[in-house]
This record gives structure tokens, sequence and C-alpha cells, in this order.
């Protein structure tokens, strides 16, 4: 059995040849798997709404910024589709809930009156009842963990076999550091 150096770069390998794509795009997909089954609950449809018209009572916004919000307050761990937003934004449209002015080809999306009275005697917003607001970052760890493999996977692709040997080394030790952070106290 080879060293982990072997293992990750291949025995004969020379920069840029041979490396076994198939496994490792079957090992991020495992590593991707993992963490999103440790997100959190999937959001359903009377969120997307909640949040919609959480977001829109702070100031207008267009349905790009709204996802980006979403996922930015959320902590990562919940990203609504554009399929979700655009569909609810257009039935609080109609509602008369929001209203939509376009400039340079965009809508930007407000409350009106009846909009601000909606949200007025609204509990919190989806984000914060998820519990995710008490654990900022749940979603770091999973994009953080997905870029590392992502550069290793980089480095196997098209480093030298130094570079290679050089990777394994920090992979190792990042291994032993995040296993040292559990055996704190």
């Amino acid at each position: 059995m080879g060293s982990a150096y072997e293992s990750f770069a291949g025995r004969n390998r020379g920069q840029g040849s041979g490396w076994p794509t198939a496994g490792l795009f079957e090992a991020m997909d495992q590593l991707r798997s993992v963490f999103e089954q440790r997100v959190g609950p999937r959001m359903g449809r009377g969120d997307v709404r909640a949040a919609v018209l959480a977001l829109l009572a702070e100031q207008p916004m267009h349905g790009y910024q709204i996802i980006r919000e979403i996922e930015e307050r959320s902590g990562g761990s919940w990203k609504p589709s554009p399929g979700s937003v655009y569909p609810t934004l257009q039935l609080l449209v109609d509602e008369g809930l929001v209203s939509a002015e376009e400039s340079n080809g965009r809508k930007t999306y407000s409350l009106t009156d009846a909009g601000r009275q909606e949200t007025e005697g609204a509990g919190p917003a989806p984000w914060e009842a998820s519990g995710t607001k008490d654990s900022p970052g749940i979603g770091a760890l999973p994009k953080a963990g997905i870029d590392l493999a992502q550069a290793a996977a980089q480095v196997g692709r098209s480093g030298t076999s130094e570079q290679v040997k050089e990777a394994v080394a920090v992979l190792d030790e990042a291994r032993r550091k995040l296993y040292s952070i559990l055996a704190q106290d």
C-alpha cells in the first residue's frame, strides 16, 4: 500500500497527466452530499413569502438582491431559487402587497401600504425562526470544505509532483487541526 502522497498524486505522475479525475469527482460529490445533509431543513413556500415581505419591509430590492440577502441572513443554510422567489414576487404584486418598478431592464420591488400592514403583525423572519440566527455560519463550513476540495483537485490536476506533495502535507495538517478543535473542552 502506498503513501497518502502516492494515493493522491498517482505513482508515476507527471505534471497534469494521469490524474484520476473520475474518482476525484466522486469524492467531491460525496463531500458535498455529506455537508448538504447537515445544512438544515428545506424551507417551504410560505417561508419564501415571509422572507420576501420581511426584506421588502426594510427597503426596496430586486429579485437577485432578495435571494442573496436570504442566503446571507440564513448563514448560507438557505438560498431560495429564482424559481421560487420570482413567482412569489409576482403573486405579491397580484395581491397588491408589493409594487414593481422597472428601471434599466430590472424590476425593483417595494411594499405597498397594504404590504406594510401585512408585515406589521408578522412574526420573526424565517431565517430567525428556523434557528439559523443562533448558529451563524452553519453554511460556512460546508462551503469552506468544498472550496478546499476544489483547490486540492486543482493542485492534483495541474501541479508538479513537488506541489502535490506539499499540498498533501497541508491537508494532513488541516485534518489534524480540525480534530484538535473537537478535542478541546
